[in-house]
C-alpha cells in the first residue's frame, strides 16, 4: 500500500529533473547564441537580446516557461544571461532555471609591425 504511491513519487521526481535538465540546457543554448550576435564587431544589447528571445520563442512550448533575457555589452566583453522556471509535473515544485554566457567582444587591431 505505501509502496505505490512512493514509486509513482519516484517517477515524477526522475520527470521532474529531465524537465529541469532540458530546460537548464534549452537556456544555455540560447545564452550562447544570443552571445555570438552581442559580441560580434558591430553587434549590440538588443540583437544580442533579440537573438536569444528568437531561440526561445521558437521552442515556446518547451520546459522552460517564463523566460526573461537580460543582455549588457561594454567595449570589451558581453553577456547574456537567462533566467525562468522548469515546467512543474511535481505539485508546488517549482525549480528555477539559469543560463549565462560570457565572452570578450570581437574588435579589429591593425597589425602595428608593418607586416614583418
Amino acid at each position: 500500500m505505501i509502496a505505490t504511491p512512493l514509486l509513482l513519487f519516484m517517477l515524477l521526481a526522475i520527470i521532474q529533473f529531465a524537465l529541469w535538465s532540458h530546460a537548464e540546457h534549452i537556456a544555455q543554448a540560447a545564452a550562447s547564441q544570443g552571445l555570438a550576435a552581442a559580441r560580434a564587431q558591430d553587434g549590440t544589447a538588443a540583437a544580442g537580446s533579440a537573438s536569444a528571445q528568437q531561440m526561445l520563442d521558437q521552442l515556446d512550448s518547451g520546459p522552460l516557461t517564463g523566460a526573461s533575457v537580460n543582455t549588457d555589452r561594454s567595449a570589451t566583453a558581453a553577456s547574456v544571461r537567462i533566467s525562468g522556471t522548469a515546467t512543474s509535473v511535481v505539485p508546488f515544485l517549482h525549480l528555477p532555471v539559469h543560463a549565462e554566457a560570457v565572452g570578450p567582444v570581437e574588435r579589429f587591431v591593425p597589425d602595428l609591425a608593418g607586416g614583418r
